[in-house]
């Protein structure tokens, strides 16, 4: 059966640690001689993770081995979620939507979160729209006609649809390894360690 992407990683062992950053496409120029700035922001934001496993044996081991050799190196792709931040610190009540077509840049206006909830959305909660991942840079309440205004890092690339759905739980991104190599240890007490790193697949 041929693999498809993006694939799910394995349920077995564990993270040990994930080490998620950052990265924005902004350009400075510095004259040497007064040190004056200039700084332009290009469009490109994405996200990149460091994997660390915890130590496990190696009926759970290979199914990872396994799962990281069938990505092809950086052909293929994977799904990613921060295990931890699953559930967000705002209410993220209701059944939220996209709220009108031809939204860009980092403010999005949804719907359906529920009438006048307060910190509907907290500071970090993840926010998924399509398969793309975002963060909210602000903490913001719904109004009266249950709307939202998000402002997310990174913002969508792509326009939403008008009622696209906004997943508020469980968010994950689609990932591809940051290298073609990827290895891992094996311990005299057959302890496997394993890490990788990926980039968001844009």
């Amino acid at each position: 059966m041929a693999i498809a992407f993006p694939i799910t990683l394995p349920s077995t062992g564990g993270e040990r640690s994930v080490r998620w950053t950052m990265l924005d496409a902004v350009g400075v120029g510095e004259s040497p001689y007064t040190f004056s700035q200039e700084v332009f922001e290009h469009a490109g934001k994405r996200w990149g993770i460091e994997v660390q496993l915890a130590p496990m044996k190696r009926a759970d081991a290979e199914e990872w081995v396994a799962a990281l050799a069938s990505l092809r190196g950086r052909r293929g792709t994977f799904e990613f979620a921060d295990v931890l931040g699953a559930t967000g610190r705002g209410a993220l009540s209701g059944t939220p939507l996209v709220k009108g077509a031809g939204q860009s840049g980092g403010t999005i206006l949804i719907d359906g979160c529920g009438v006048s909830v307060t910190d509907w959305v907290k500071k970090g909660d993840w926010i998924q729209i399509g398969t793309e991942l975002h963060k909210s840079l602000v903490d913001a309440s719904s109004n009266g006609l249950g709307e939202v205004t998000l402002e997310l890092w990174p913002g969508p690339r792509t326009a939403p649809a008008d009622d696209a759905p906004v997943t508020v739980a469980s968010c994950k991104g689609i990932f591809r390894l940051g290298g073609n190599e990827r290895g891992y240890d094996v311990g005299l007490a057959q302890i496997f360690g394993l890490e990788f790193s990926g980039v968001e697949a844009l």
